[in-house]
């Protein structure tokens, strides 16, 4: 009998900035802290990110209630301007450790983003995180067009 798989989730996004733009918004640590997370009232304290394969990364949040919220892992694929691949796991749960991909695909006029993130714990963790993960991607859209 095979073990039954975990629940995942895939997020796409058409935008209006051209894809080396976009990854640099993932990889470069003042570019992250002016958008990563659920929504405008949740202020990064702290991005550390040594991007190259192996290399680690480190996001520390506050959510408006003031509790922070401290997430990190591995890079595993880098490919410039198209595709990274990186563990994903909460400090306060890091036995729960699932795997993010960004795909980026030029278009005219921009570039099409796809996060795929799987093998979470179970279906609410993934409920959970695609809020999150929509909250964040809108996040994205706006500081792209807003710095564009």
């Amino acid at each position: 009998m095979s073990k039954p798989q975990a629940p995942s989730l895939t997020l796409k996004r058409t935008l209006k900035a051209p894809a080396e733009k976009v990854f640099a918004a993932w990889t470069r640590p003042e570019a992250l802290t002016l958008w990563f997370g659920p929504s405008d009232a949740f202020v990064n304290e702290a991005v550390e990110i040594d991007l190259r394969v192996g290399g680690r990364y480190r996001i520390v949040g506050r959510a408006p209630d003031g509790e922070p919220h401290r997430v990190g892992g591995v890079y595993r694929e880098i490919v410039p301007g198209r595709r990274l691949v990186f563990t994903w796991a909460w400090e306060s749960t890091p036995e729960r450790e699932s795997l993010v991909t960004i795909d980026i695909a030029p278009t005219d006029g921009g570039c099409t983003l796809t996060l795929t993130h799987e093998r979470f714990f179970d279906e609410g963790a993934r409920d959970r995180h695609r809020q999150g993960w929509t909250g964040t991607l809108d996040r994205l859209e706006r500081m792209l067009t807003s710095a564009a």
